[in-house]
């Protein structure tokens, strides 16, 4: 069973239907031990990095997540905030991040009126998939997906980032080290982008 970890931080709802509607068993809950029990996880979320991790905390979270993630290898999907949680630190904030994947979150650095780009970015851009990529990689030559967002992750180790896309500059839009993903864009707002990526998560994780 995928558990969606309801931190209370974002819509959660919109992840859910997306799941259901690819007829992918899932479950959303707040409580340690239906984590604890979880066969992959997602972790989604917007907002503040030191809101999450207070709220993680809050609900005893990080505990259980720790041991099924780091200790027992579960497969995990951060999406937006959730993201940026497994980084180490964040520039948004003062408390320390999950630090699954080794890298740290910084907010977008340019210059909006030379550019002309606004911060946040939001909206669709294309994002470009490492080569041999199974999880955003479809038939289409230009995947495209729906982001909201002002901070961005820098991962230590470029074998480390899966994807990348360009605003302003190019940055790492999703990463994935062993069994622990991120992904900075919405699939699950983001149409049959979306649908395909997290049906390609639900195969990766024995869901469906």
């Amino acid at each position: 069973m995928i558990v969606v970890v309801d931190y209370h931080m974002g819509n959660i709802g919109s992840v859910l239907n997306m799941f259901r509607r690819l007829n992918v068993p899932v479950e959303r809950s707040d409580d340690p031990t239906v984590v604890g029990r979880a066969t992959a996880l997602v972790l989604p979320g917007v907002g503040a990095f030191d809101h999450g991790m207070e709220n993680l905390k809050r609900l005893g979270l990080i505990e259980v997540l720790n041991e099924r993630v780091v200790q027992q290898q579960t497969p995990v999907l951060g999406i937006c905030l959730g993201m940026q949680l497994l980084s180490r630190r964040s520039e948004e904030g003062q408390l320390p991040g999950l630090g699954w994947i080794a890298g740290e979150t910084v907010r977008l650095r340019f210059d909006p009126q030379t550019t002309g780009l606004r911060i946040p970015h939001m909206g669709w851009n294309d994002v470009r998939p490492r080569p041999g990529d199974s999880l955003i990689s479809t038939q289409e030559r230009s995947p495209r997906f729906y982001f909201v967002h002002s901070y961005h992750f820098i991962c230590d180790r470029e074998e480390d980032v899966l994807a990348t896309c360009h605003y302003g500059y190019d940055f790492a839009c999703a990463v994935r080290r062993g069994h622990i993903t991120g992904v900075q864009f919405h699939p699950e707002k983001s149409h049959r982008y979306g649908m395909a990526l997290l049906r390609n998560f639900a195969i990766e994780v024995g869901a469906c």
